[in-house]
């Protein structure tokens, strides 16, 4: 094949792959009313929490904040504090953010998760503290009661601690709170 054939074939791909993103591109248009608009919502809830390190069943408080654009993609900031029900002095607190991926049905909103943070874990009696790497996937159902006002019913996540000190620690989280659209 000579250099000439070579950049005619190179060139007739170029073309075919733009004529495919072109054909789907149409859809991507968005009203100039609603262009640029970032809806913004905060919420707290109720966590319980199962940690595998001593097998302990414990409670927290969960603070987050949802930005979501006109799709159904967005992001979540999540930060979590595991206070409650302690033995030994052995709590955690988490801050993760990542994308979050939401669909309405009515007054439904059902949405999946996946973030990637830092943990804070108090070892018992106060002897150490240490700062890890925590992944997150999870997912959950808001239902709307008002304008503004949606009732987090359930959320659940799997966290995993791969870089624990006494190797790979997980978490399962169950949450239940309020959520407020700010803008």
């Amino acid at each position: 094949m000579t250099r000439w054939q070579r950049e005619r074939s190179n060139a007739a791909v170029t073309l075919a792959l733009s004529l495919c993103l072109v054909a789907g591109a149409h859809g991507q248009t968005v009203p100039d009313g609603d262009a640029g608009r970032l809806l913004v919502s905060a919420g707290v809830a109720g966590s319980g929490i199962y940690l595998q390190y001593g097998v302990r069943t414990m409670g927290g408080v969960t603070g987050f904040v949802d930005l979501d654009a006109q799709s159904p993609l967005g992001v979540e900031l999540e930060g979590r504090w595991v206070e409650l029900n302690q033995r030994a002095n052995v709590h955690t607190e988490t801050y993760s953010v990542g994308p979050r991926y939401h669909h309405s049905f009515g007054n439904l909103q059902a949405y999946g998760k996946g973030m990637v943070g830092f943990g804070d874990f108090n070892f018992p009696y106060d002897l150490a503290r240490g700062r890890f790497l925590v992944v997150t996937v999870g997912g959950g159902v808001d239902l709307k009661v008002r304008r503004r006002l949606y009732v987090r019913a359930a959320d659940v996540e799997y966290q995993c601690w791969p870089q624990f000190t006494y190797g790979a620690m997980s978490s399962f989280v169950v949450s239940a709170g309020l959520r407020v659209r700010v803008f």
